[in-house]
C-alpha cells in the first residue's frame, strides 16, 4: 500500500518573514515607513487623534506597496527601473519612407 504525502503550499517560504514577505521588502518598509511616521508625529500641529489618522492614511499604503512589491520587484528596484525607463524613453514615428527615433522632452507627454 502506497502512502500519500501531502506537500504544504508554503514549503518554499524559506527566506521570508511570516511566510509571506521577503526580507528585502520588509527592510525597505521599515526604512521608509518608520521615519515618515515619526516625522509626521513630531511635526504635526494637530491633536493626537488627527495625527494618528494622517499617519494611517499616508503610511499604510506606502507600507503595503513596499511589503508586497510591485510586479515582482521590490519598491526601490521598481523605482530604479521606472526612472531609468522614464529618462530613456523615445518616440518612434514613421515619416514616409524612414522611421525616426526622437527623444521625448521631459515636460511633454
Amino acid at each position: 500500500m502506497d502512502q500519500i504525502v501531502y506537500i504544504p503550499t508554503n514549503y518554499t517560504d524559506a527566506g521570508k518573514i511570516l511566510g509571506m514577505f521577503e526580507i528585502r521588502n520588509t527592510i525597505e518598509c521599515v526604512v521608509l515607513c518608520v521615519p515618515l511616521a515619526l516625522l509626521i508625529f513630531f511635526l504635526s500641529p494637530l491633536g493626537i487623534t488627527a495625527t494618528i489618522v494622517i499617519i494611517t492614511v499616508l503610511v499604510v499604503p506606502l507600507g503595503g506597496f513596499t511589503l508586497f512589491g510591485i510586479q515582482e520587484h521590490s519598491f526601490f528596484s521598481f523605482l530604479y527601473i521606472y526612472t531609468k525607463w522614464y529618462k530613456n524613453r523615445r518616440i518612434l514615428t514613421y515619416r514616409g519612407s524612414k522611421w525616426i527615433n526622437e527623444k521625448r522632452k521631459p515636460g511633454k507627454n
